[in-house]
């Protein structure tokens, strides 16, 4: 790979880029996808726009808001040529995920052809090393996305599993709501219930999946900011979002649950997130039946389904209501072990046994023993160039000596 040079520097967004990244046009884009993605781009520069003050204003309260955002961005010769958009995925902080990544092709028109691949890896690279509390690194990328993957693989991601997204068109959601759902124990999701839905994502998941994604309880309740923005939407947007589990008495436990999000001017496709035990995968098509209920009153629309717990029977069961798969994506981790630097006034190179074990040192001349004697005395008497036996008798005047005390 060429080296960027000297002149591409990587530094925090500020307002006065937003301006440069508005004469961005979508053509021009690599956004690691096809040309949808980098319209969505386009659409995300202009609600920085939009909303950069408040939005910067939440990044500096501790706690509450931990999906804010970060943005870096990627400078050559005074020209924006690229930025990367990375957001904290658990409570804890210490998995961050990957948003996007995006190249502007115009602006390195007269660069290397593997201009996206070096400004790419540096903007990464730069996030590993100032995030220093993400532990761990996760994007999701489409399989078809050639270039983002290989951009992504050569700077240290593994795949760790694959997701398919699929759409259920609005006459099969009104043929799902003619029956009804054999869930006798349907209870709304509250912040009391967040215990339950841990254990339920802690047996419904992978381990290497549960590893990276290290959710805690609190990653399943609902804070102040949360529960403001949940009503934005409802005011703003028109959209709705309505959260169910399934409570199983015996086990005292949740064995499956929802959360269904609603276009209730009928602009947009519906969204739906689904979880379900390993051991209750009849639980399925009951649930896809609540939530073609809960459909009826709006205006038709597609459903938009998302189930990242793995199992076999969640693709037979989209696959028997007519679900059709939209999209598969690739999910991607990286481990960051950081290095601590070590101080020069710590290093240990040059010190001396004596510096190190002060406190043991003399305070004054040893006075002399028996085996100090023997040592110099006993060479004086047998002579210089003799060799004394292996049980030497000890000279008389050391005998009489010794006999005195």
């Amino acid at each position: 790979m060429t080296p960027p040079g000297p002149s591409l520097t990587v530094r925090p967004l500020q307002y006065r880029d937003l301006d440069d990244l508005k004469q961005w046009q979508s053509e021009d884009l690599e956004a690691g996808g096809d040309q949808s993605a980098a319209e969505a781009t386009v659409s995300w520069i202009d609600h920085q726009r939009r909303w950069y003050g408040p939005l910067k204003v939440l990044s500096w309260l501790p706690g509450p808001m931990p999906q804010t955002p970060a943005t870096f961005v990627a400078e050559r010769q005074k020209t924006l040529v690229g930025f990367i958009q990375v957001s904290p995925f658990n409570r804890t902080r210490s998995t961050w995920r990957v948003e996007q990544v995006v190249i502007n092709r115009q602006a390195l028109a007269h660069t290397a052809a593997s201009a996206y691949m070096d400004v790419g890896s540096r903007l990464l690279r730069h996030c590993f090393e100032v995030v220093w509390e993400a532990r761990t690194w996760m994007l999701e990328v489409d399989i078809n996305h050639k270039s983002a993957m290989g951009l992504y693989r050569f700077n240290g991601f593994q795949p760790l599993a694959q997701t398919t997204y699929w759409a259920l068109p609005p006459d099969q959601i009104v043929a799902l709501a003619q029956r009804e759902p054999d869930l006798p124990n349907l209870l709304p999701i509250s912040n009391a219930d967040a215990q339950l839905l841990y254990q339920l994502d802690t047996a419904s998941m992978p381990p290497l999946v549960r590893q990276v994604f290290d959710h805690q309880i609190q990653d399943f309740k609902t804070n102040l900011f949360a529960g403001a923005s949940v009503t934005t939407n409802r005011l703003v947007k028109q959209v709705e979002t309505v959260a169910a589990y399934v409570f199983e008495q015996q086990r005292k436990a949740a064995i499956g649950q929802f959360k269904l999000t609603i276009s209730r001017d009928g602009k947009q496709p519906h969204e739906a997130g689904l979880t379900v035990h390993p051991a209750y995968t009849w639980l399925y098509p009951e649930l896809m039946t609540q939530m073609a209920k809960i459909l009826q009153p709006f205006p038709p629309q597609s459903l938009r389904l998302t189930s990242l717990d793995y199992q076999p029977e969640r693709e037979a069961c989209f696959t028997h209501i007519q679900a059709i798969p939209e999209s598969h994506t690739l999910l991607m981790s990286r481990s960051v072990w950081h290095k601590v630097r070590e101080a020069r006034h710590l290093s240990l190179e040059g010190l001396q046994l004596s510096d190190v074990f002060t406190g043991l040192q003399p305070a004054g001349k040893p006075i002399p023993g028996r085996m100090t004697w023997s040592a110099e005395r006993w060479q004086t008497l047998i002579g210089p160039g003799q060799s004394a036996s292996v049980n030497p008798e000890p000279p008389p005047e050391a005998s009489a000596s010794q006999g005195d005390r």
